[in-house]
């Protein structure tokens, strides 16, 4: 058995799962209620912090109009909500999966049902969002959104809670960083926050059962699978937040803009700084390596 290392500390499953449900039905939101979705939107108010947009520090950003990159940063938005409603409805069959599998008359599994109930939420909102903004569904590329179909038969163990950690908590660390800055669209802070709150749940669900499922001892063809798994949903991930046709909506060359972007050291640098968190965990529990560890590297997550 491959020996994996992680200094973390898990709970028991039951009780955290009891915990969380309570928290659940203590602080959860109905975003067709609780966001003013009439509200205009503001002229001058970004979407999307300027030094994380992907050109930004790029020639071609120089020769931008304050506008125009105000206009890329919402249609840059609009691309990163779109793929975490897609994966989320991922996460939603891989979930469903888990509960299929495990008792229902449990707390582990109530939980899991509770966060696909969340999560159907998320959607919804992330669509609205999208749609208010005026911006298309851009989604991730049409041969991803056709391949993935097979994520949810093939994940399990770690690296189907890895996965949607990598997701979720690239997502929270972008949303920490404007929910409080007063820059940002009013609309995108209350989206930005409900998102936070009820991921943060989500989070550490997932984290102790990569905990729990590493501790267990992984067998070496089992571990390189598990990190060959993680690592390619994480590059598709990390690969389909750039869109070229948000480049062509603002009246970019979308194949030089797209070039310019993956070139951008900022680009890369913002990338890896919505990764700070949750690669140390992974690396922590031994999901980091093996034969797809280059992958890491070119979804920018590592350097």
């Amino acid at each position: 058995m491959a020996r994996v290392r992680t200094d973390a500390k898990v709970g028991d499953r039951e009780k955290t799962a009891a915990r969380l449900l309570a928290s659940s039905a203590k602080k959860s939101y109905d975003p067709d209620i609780d966001i003013d979705w009439d509200a205009p939107l503001d002229p001058d108010k970004h979407y999307i912090l300027p030094h994380r947009v992907s050109l930004y520090g790029t020639p071609l950003w120089e020769r931008m109009s304050d506008e125009q990159r105000r206009e890329l940063g919402k249609h840059e938005m609009a691309t990163i909500a779109s793929v975490g409603l897609w994966f989320e409805l991922l996460l939603m069959k891989m979930l469903v999966k888990a509960a299929y599998n495990g008792d229902a008359t449990t707390a582990h599994v109530q939980y899991a049902l509770t966060e696909v109930a969340d999560e159907c939420r998320h959607v919804t909102m992330f669509a609205r969002l999208v749609e208010r903004i005026g911006c298309p569904n851009y989604g991730p590329p049409r041969f991803l959104h056709e391949i993935a179909k097979i994520l949810p038969a093939i994940s399990y163990g770690p690296a189907l809670y890895g996965s949607i950690l990598v997701a979720e908590e690239i997502t929270d660390r972008l949303q920490r960083e404007m929910v409080g800055d007063d820059s940002i669209q009013p609309l995108l802070r209350m989206v930005n926050h409900i998102h936070i709150v009820e991921e943060a749940r989500h989070v550490t669900f997932a984290r102790e059962e990569v905990v729990r499922g590493t501790r267990r001892g992984i067998g070496r063809a089992e571990l390189s699978y598990q990190q060959t798994l993680i690592a390619t949903v994480s590059f598709a991930i990390s690969r389909s937040l750039l869109n070229p046709r948000a480049y062509a909506a603002v009246g970019l060359d979308p194949r030089a803009a797209t070039r310019a972007a993956h070139a951008n050291p900022h680009y890369r640098a913002s990338v890896r700084f919505a990764g700070e968190k949750i690669m140390p965990f992974l690396q922590d529990a031994g999901l980091v390596g093996g034969p797809a560890r280059g992958l890491w590297r070119k979804a920018y997550l590592l350097p």
